[in-house]
């Protein structure tokens, strides 16, 4: 298929390694952009880094939202290519761009019309929540940049040239890091300015894509980027997409309401420990979801083409570089926790906070990697929905818990205490589901 690698044939660990590490990068320079812009506010001090870290949350929510044709991209494409299915290939392709527009400016409209009441939910001094309203409206204008580099993204991991998302996400996060500093500080535009940069450079990054497929390579044999949608290859993408979406943007939203929670227990400062502890946690996160993510397009071709063993060799590499992962970010985050903080908020009062969060939180990194692993895998052969039933019962439970340890004694950190449990949970889960359907996946 014209463009796109063959992975049912060759090395198993050099071609997960060689398709991992790109995805990898990509989804750290994603959440290097909101870090850069927390790096830079944080010197405008916590309120500010409050305003958009309350911000933040939405922003990550509407990644989640994005991921619906992101993952129909990576497994839908990636299966009709291992099937040899040229012309459906290049038809979810198409389809997946098509339908993430749509999205888009439906949720981007909505936002912006609403965003006093969605801010009003954290309940922040009056100061705040304007710079936050400001900073939402104006990242909800690049969203259709988002959405649509969301799916250049999974067409391009899904015929394993996940190394172009990688160098483009990286131009943009190049033009974000020059931007903030210029527009926060020498024109003096603050919150605002983050936002701007931000704006500008996913702009950047998504006609790059533009500009990749249409003129330097056509990737499938090339594809119109919109189309009239298909009930059959809608279905699909909405069957594989949907159950991602919808977990991941529970998670954003149960996040939300424990943001409250740590605000009401630590004030603002508690909110910027939990915004920003995140962010640090969630590179993490997103370095071993690009494992996972390549874990899931190599399963992807492998299984549509029938090379079981392929798939449990991929499996065993991936989670035993997951497992180093998260055995060095528990050391990290145990010992070293307040310095890593300090990087990104260097009030003293904050990073001493923050060191707390991220103790707690490093015990369950291990517990972490290896759901995330699993999940790759559960991707990969289609079945996305007993990642989501896992994801949203333990995050969902986060909410309860957080507020019964919290009220008993522990305060906000009982909220810390919540998450960590809950991660906890979730890795010996979904271990323990994919164990008994193994057989059955694999037969």
């Amino acid at each position: 298929m014209q463009g796109a690698k063959d992975l049912t044939k060759g090395p198993i660990k050099r071609q997960l390694f060689n398709l991992a590490m790109p995805i990898m990068g990509t989804s750290f320079i994603q959440m290097a952009y909101s870090l850069t812009d927390m790096a830079w506010v944080g010197r405008l001090g916590s309120e500010s880094v409050a305003a958009i870290g309350a911000v933040g949350i939405l922003t990550w929510m509407t990644s989640s939202i994005a991921l619906l044709t992101k993952v129909g991209s990576e497994v839908s494409v990636a299966q009709s290519i291992g099937a040899r299915d040229d012309e459906s290939a290049r038809s979810f392709s198409s389809h997946n761009i098509t339908i993430g527009l749509i999205i888009a400016l439906c949720w981007g409209t909505l936002l912006f019309a609403l965003a006093y009441p969605v801010i009003g939910l954290y309940k922040l001094e009056e100061s705040i929540s304007l710079k936050a309203v400001a900073y939402l409206r104006i990242i909800t204008m690049a969203f259709p940049f988002v959405f649509l580099s969301y799916s250049f993204t999974g067409i391009h991991n899904a015929a394993g040239l996940s190394k172009i998302p990688f160098y483009i996400n990286g131009l943009g996060l190049v033009i974000n890091m020059i931007l903030d500093p210029l527009f926060i500080f020498a024109f003096h535009w603050g919150t605002n300015g983050a936002a701007w940069a931000t704006w500008l450079s996913q702009g950047v990054v998504c006609l790059a894509f533009i500009f990749q497929l249409r003129f330097r390579n056509r990737l499938l044999g090339g594809f119109p980027f919109l189309t009239k949608l298909n009930k059959k290859y809608t279905k699909r993408i909405f069957h594989l997409g949907l159950p991602v979406a919808l977990l991941n943007t529970l998670f954003a939203i149960i996040n939300l309401f424990m943001g409250r929670t740590a605000s009401t227990y630590g004030g603002h400062l508690g909110l910027t420990t939990m915004t920003a502890g995140g962010q640090i946690e969630a590179l993490a996160w997103n370095t071993s979801q690009g494992f996972s993510t390549g874990l899931s397009a190599f399963v992807a071709q492998n299984y549509a083409a029938n090379k079981k063993e392929r798939i449990k060799g991929a499996y065993h590499a991936t989670l035993a570089m997951t497992s180093i992962l998260g055995l060095i970010c528990t050391l990290l985050f145990v010992f070293f926790g307040s310095e890593v903080f300090s990087l990104i908020v260097p009030e003293p009062e904050a990073y001493k906070a923050g060191g707390v969060f991220l103790r707690i939180d490093g015990y369950s990194m291990i517990l972490m990697m290896l759901e995330i692993t699993m999940q790759g895998l559960f991707y990969g052969t289609g079945r996305t929905i007993p990642p989501a039933i896992i994801s949203i019962t333990f995050n969902t439970l986060r909410i309860p818990l957080a507020i019964i340890l919290s009220s008993t004694g522990l305060g906000v950190t009982g909220v810390w205490w919540a998450i960590s449990i809950s991660s906890m949970l979730k890795g010996i889960t979904a271990f323990i589901w994919f164990r008994v359907l193994q057989n059955k996946i694999l037969k």
